[in-house]
């Protein structure tokens, strides 16, 4: 039985876990690549290039734009779904931390503490902030990228939630007592 856990929760790390890592990684930079919102409200003859549309057919850069946040969206669902799929990871580490008898060892209360610190910056500072970038794309804001640093805010604290992952990994790899001789 404690094999069947122990590859039930390295999986649910591999597969849900790594989706959100991968995602939120991205959504910083795609919402930089995003062009300025006011090109929006402008005509194709105002940006000096009649040849690339009329106001009618839209110009180029509000395809980019309408995709841009498009992806955005997906970036986020991707985020928000995987999130509560990981949930699967702590479940089944406790249950195969218990079935192994170490619950009471070091590397686990950290590899938990750390778990929860992740999730806890996912969950109160990496999704809501995620969100907020969309508002304000939603609302029509301006300038939706830059606008109190909230990307680079939200870029740094996606770092911070891979370096925590990063180390439990680690933790799980390079455990003490570990028998695999590594």
């Amino acid at each position: 039985m404690t094999r069947f856990l122990l590859a039930v929760h390295v999986l649910s790390a591999i597969l849900a876990v790594g989706p959100v890592a991968v995602a939120a990684s991205m959504f910083p930079a795609a919402a930089r690549r995003l062009p300025d919102r006011s090109l929006l409200n402008r005509s194709a003859t105002d940006l000096g290039t009649p040849e690339q549309g009329t106001p009618e057919q839209g110009t180029p850069e509000q395809g980019t734009q309408i995709g841009g946040v498009a992806a955005l969206r997906v970036l986020h669902r991707i985020c928000r779904v995987y999130a509560v799929a990981g949930l699967a990871v702590p479940v089944f580490g406790f249950a195969t931390a218990s079935s192994l008898g170490v619950l009471r060892d070091a590397w686990v209360i950290a590899s938990v503490l750390l778990t929860g610190a992740a999730a806890g910056i996912l969950s109160l500072a990496v999704l809501p902030r995620q969100d907020a970038v969309l508002a304000r794309l939603t609302a029509g804001d301006s300038t939706p990228a830059d606008a109190g640093g909230g990307v680079a805010r939200l870029a740094m604290l996606t770092g911070v939630f891979n370096l925590l992952w990063a180390a439990v990994t680690v933790l799980m790899i390079v455990r003490p007592g570990s028998t695999t001789g590594v």
